[in-house]
């Protein structure tokens, strides 16, 4: 696989978003820092790093790396020295056993292969009572568009179970209801689940971006690093893991380690 394979289906610093977008990146990243006070963080596929500079505030240390060494480069441009950033595999993280406790992953598990293997280092690398911290899009969605780059995309039903039986106790919640999305994009759902099925849906950021101004509107440029966003701090409803979850954009999922084996 190229290295640098994701950067044409990643949101990286210098492009140009909705405002959704950028409230769900804040969104995530502030739900984060509220497992991550005094902790030893690490964020996996961090990508150009938008939310590493809002965990340096919180956390007792933060690390970070992607696969892409070209995407990762964007983040280290920024950062310099706050943040050791290094290019690493999900599936065989260079970390000692039992030397972290928190593990983030933000909007990249579909693009992961061995998916299980992923959790299995997670289990190493964390100490007893450790987290892993998931941000999903929901592919149990009617109108659900996945990356032409992933794999295999897990709702609430398929990562409790995956968690569990690798000894991990999971809780999710979900975030942009659907309910608040606007009046356009209701209408036009039925319209983009037609356009999935037919695959007419553009593969690329620079593609989207011209639906994306159709569909929301103004665009603006996505910061190499963000803060605390108010309007992302609203709460987060809880999900019962037991059924597909239809009313939420984004799937949250904290993933607590419950043995030391």
């Amino acid at each position: 696989m190229n290295n640098n394979s994701y950067i044409s289906v990643t949101e990286i610093s210098g492009d140009m978003v909705s405002k959704e977008q950028f409230d769900r990146l804040c969104e995530r990243y502030n739900w984060a820092c509220g497992y991550c006070k005094k902790k030893d963080v690490v964020e996996v596929a961090c990508g150009s790093g938008q939310g590493l500079g809002l965990l340096l505030k919180i956390a007792k240390s933060v690390e970070g790396g992607d696969y892409s060494e070209e995407i990762l480069g964007l983040a280290k441009a920024h950062y310099g020295e706050r943040v050791n950033l290094r290019v690493f595999d999900a599936h065989n993280m260079p970390f000692k056993d039992n030397s972290k406790d928190v593990v983030i992953l933000f909007e990249a598990i579909y693009y992961l292969k061995d998916v299980p293997k992923f959790i299995k280092e997670c289990k190493r690398i964390l100490r007893t009572n450790g987290m892993v911290l998931i941000a999903t899009a929901n592919k149990d969605l009617y109108d659900f568009n996945p990356s032409p780059k992933s794999y295999k995309y897990y709702g609430v039903v398929e990562l409790n179970k995956l968690f569990l039986k690798h000894g991990f106790n999971a809780a999710f919640y979900g975030g942009t209801p659907i309910s608040e999305i606007s009046i356009l994009q209701k209408v036009l759902r039925p319209i983009k689940k037609a356009a999935v099925m037919l695959n007419l849906i553009p593969k690329t950021m620079k593609a989207k971006k011209y639906l994306k101004r159709l569909v929301f509107g103004k665009l603006m440029v996505m910061p190499p690093e963000v803060d605390s966003h108010a309007e992302s701090l609203r709460g987060l409803t809880i999900l019962n893991h037991g059924v597909p979850e239809k009313t939420h954009k984004v799937i949250y999922c904290v993933a607590t380690k419950i043995d030391n084996e």
